[in-house]
């Protein structure tokens, strides 16, 4: 009985001696910053409008009934506070180069989540915006000894940017104008601009698409009018598959018919690859449908591999959209470049390169698949859904501080401002075309998706937008 007890109490000590279990931070304390982005002091950030992050060391809320008392000062507004696990972020406008701002969140704003909503002390941060560089825009294009025209569009070009705007329209999928007509038909005008898709290149030439008949670009010239072209470049879904798309994946259907492709652009470098036999032949047929715009003297408007990054860069981080950008950007840099100089041995040099941009902010720069200011003329941008003319006004000015040599154009858009009031806000793009309508009907109200005719008449209605009539007459030779 005695040792029993002499081991109870040594066991009793021994308890009595242990380290007490460690109580998680975020049960003993209020929620503590982290990080911020921006970071407390910096002095580079760029833009009008930026969103502010906040992460704390648990998962935070943020009272509605406590929202009204964080501030900033200088003139700026905050809106569009989230929180979202650890972090809170907040959108902030009105921001002017060179001014010093300051953010407080005040202690009790911010608390921890569940059962321990103690409060994180006062937060104050200051960041300072920087004053926006002058762009500088090459002078000549990046094709060697480019044709006449194309030399004399790019120069025009040049005189008109931030002065002027180019209105443009594109094709539905077959080889036409139906935009720019049924505009015409309903304003009394035409656009500066048709943007030609050479989509169905696999089909052509057959009974219903041959883009060896130039015909609808050839008049589109004849009528003093700029012809633009893109490529949404479709592989078949697997190696000797009768299906075609552009889309990356395991090369299935999907149950709305749609299919996606297991073509590697990786593997295009790779000698006896399929996927290096189906670019070569590609760009083979491509280059001949060039060349016979170049023969007539039409330069183009070339907006290749586009929209590249997806949302890689983006806050959904679910990568490429289109086969092209799925291997990442060094190797979508090289097939850049490896058309453009597949194009250049081929003898074409009526095109003005188009770079697209996904990057819309300083915080998701695509810029690994820029493919290099010798490879490039212009820098688009495409824009969706956004009716701001202050988030509009952002968009062109982060693309044209990233781009100080190129001039930046609003290359595909639908659900946006007009350009009247984008113009007047300071989106100052060289040019803007409205994607197309599938169901376009070829009436004056019909709802069309991405641009109405009502948005055309607001368009039209400020003076620095050009339309087909108001092009020099001597654009071209």
């Amino acid at each position: 009985m005695k040792k029993t007890i002499c081991i109870l109490l040594a066991l009793a000590f021994i308890a009595g001696c242990r380290e007490p279990e460690p109580v998680a931070p975020e049960l003993a304390d209020g929620p503590e910053l982290v990080s911020s982005d921006p970071a407390d002091g910096a002095d580079d950030i760029r833009g009008d409008v930026i969103s502010v992050t906040l992460t704390f060391n648990q998962n935070v809320m943020c009272p509605t009934s406590e929202r009204e008392r964080i501030s900033i000062d200088s003139g700026a507004e905050l809106s569009e506070l989230n929180p979202y696990m650890k972090d809170i972020t907040v959108k902030v406008s009105g921001l002017v180069p060179s001014q010093k701002y300051t953010i407080v969140f005040p202690e009790g704003t911010i608390l921890g989540y569940g059962n321990n909503q103690k409060p994180a002390k006062e937060i104050r941060l200051t960041f300072s915006v920087k004053k926006p560089g002058q762009q500088d825009i090459a002078k000549s294009l990046v094709t060697e000894n480019p044709t006449a025209n194309a030399r004399r569009l790019y120069e025009y070009m040049l005189s008109i940017y931030g002065k002027k705007t180019l209105s443009g329209a594109i094709a539905k999928v077959a080889w036409n104008r139906d935009e720019a007509e049924w505009i015409h038909k309903w304003t009394g005008k035409w656009p500066a601009m048709a943007t030609f898709d050479y989509i169905h290149l696999h089909s052509s030439p057959s009974n219903w698409i041959d883009y060896s008949d130039i015909t609808p670009a050839r008049e589109w010239f004849g009528m003093g009018g700029i012809v633009s072209a893109c490529w949404h470049w479709n592989v078949p879904a697997k190696e000797g598959s009768s299906e075609y798309t552009c889309t990356p994946g395991d090369g299935s259907q999907a149950s709305d018919g749609t299919w996606t492709t297991v073509f590697r652009p990786s593997r295009i470098f790779e000698e006896g690859t399929w996927e290096n036999r189906t670019v070569k032949a590609d760009l083979e047929k491509m280059a001949g449908y060039l060349r016979l715009l170049q023969d007539a003297g039409i330069p183009v408007v070339w907006r290749p591999l586009h929209e590249a990054a997806g949302n890689t860069y983006t806050q959904w981080h679910s990568g490429a959209w289109f086969w092209w950008g799925a291997d990442g950007g060094e190797t979508y840099v090289r097939l850049w470049r490896y058309m453009f100089d597949y194009f250049k041995e081929a003898g074409i040099r009526n095109l003005i390169w188009v770079w697209t941009t996904q990057t819309s902010s300083y915080g998701d720069m695509d810029m690994p698949f820029y493919p290099g200011d010798g490879y490039v003329d212009i820098i688009g941008r495409d824009i969706y859904n956004v009716a701001s003319e202050a988030i509009l006004k952002n968009n062109f000015g982060v693309v044209t501080e990233m781009f100080l040599n190129k001039m930046v154009a609003l290359s595909e858009h639908g659900g946006v401002s007009d350009m009247n009031s984008q113009w007047n806000a300071g989106a100052k793009w060289l040019y803007f075309m409205p994607w197309y309508d599938y169901g376009l009907d070829g009436t004056e109200g019909y709802a069309h998706t991405h641009a109405d005719i009502a948005w055309w008449k607001k368009t039209w209605a400020c003076d620095d937008v050009i339309d087909l009539s108001a092009l020099p007459a001597d654009l071209f030779e």
